[in-house]
């Protein structure tokens, strides 16, 4: 089935995507209920061959709805990373949205149809914790301190003006998305949704935000990890330096003699649900 069988006549084609590492108790739930509040999406898991089997419960959702759709990678390199094969892949398949989201329910599905219509006017729409009506449940101390130090220092160091710089709850416009440089993104784990936001920001993209509830995670156990604050802090200072250089985001210029290039990485879409993606150095 085509990415658009499944939108109406008058909506753009959206496919959310779903990172996931050892998710095969969460997976089994979230993808039935993103279905059920975007009917006419697709849904894309991109698993890093999970030894829990995620990919197996995807495999079974696959073989009864053609909406559920694979991306396996042969290892685990970083949600960033894991993010960015999405994306392209999206890109790939000639998609207009994409909607990124957890996979673990912090990221709840009542709130896509909110963030879907805010792209009418948007070109990355935000599932906040940070504005008025936004808020975050289950979090200690210590978490508050870590969020809210890494928006503050993306504020003061990127100039993002985004209530919510670090949540990855956010649709985005592939036309945008088409423009920017993916090999020129440095991090590759949690630092990654900021420094994305920060060149979609660069690339004059339309930002919105919008009120959600955060809720840490019932099931499973959260990746972050104080050595990967760490690394993240040192990958937005680098950015940060990059910002004052007014290194370009996107793809460059082709020389007066050179041809136009495509802007995809892989222009032959596969009509298989399960591509099977050979991991790259990040």
């Amino acid at each position: 089935m085509s990415p658009a069988s499944n939108a109406t006549a008058n909506s753009p084609r959206l496919v959310v995507t779903l990172c996931t590492y050892n998710e095969r108790e969460n997976i089994a739930k979230l993808v039935p209920q993103v279905l059920e509040q975007l009917p006419f999406a697709d849904v894309l898991v991109v698993d890093d061959s999970s030894p829990d089997g995620t990919a197996d419960v995807v495999r079974q959702m696959m073989s009864t709805d053609s909406r559920v759709k694979l991306l396996l990678r042969t290892k685990k390199e970083g949600l960033g990373a894991a993010t960015l094969a999405g994306f392209q892949w999206a890109i790939d398949h000639d998609y207009d949205l994409v909607q990124n989201m957890d996979a673990d329910f912090s990221h709840h599905p009542r709130y896509l149809p909110t963030i879907n219509e805010c792209m009418q006017f948007a070109d990355v729409a935000i599932g906040s914790r940070y504005v008025p009506g936004g808020s975050i449940t289950g979090w200690s101390l210590l978490r508050h301190f870590m969020s809210q130090s890494i928006n503050w220092y993306s504020h003061i160091l990127l100039g993002l003006k985004a209530k919510d710089c670090s949540g990855a709850f956010r649709c985005y416009r592939i036309s945008k998305l088409q423009e920017l440089d993916f090999a020129k993104i440095r991090s590759r784990g949690y630092a990654f949704q900021e420094e994305f936001l920060y060149r979609c920001a660069r690339n004059n993209c339309r930002i919105v935000e919008t009120p959600i509830v955060f809720e840490d995670r019932i099931i499973g156990q959260s990746k972050i990890n104080i050595g990967e604050v760490v690394r993240s802090l040192r990958d937005l200072f680098l950015l940060g330096l990059e910002g004052i250089r007014e290194t370009p985001v996107t793809h460059d210029a082709p020389a007066p003699n050179e041809p136009l290039m495509s802007i995809k990485l892989n222009s032959q879409s596969k009509p298989a649900n399960e591509i099977k993606q050979a991991s790259r150095a990040a």
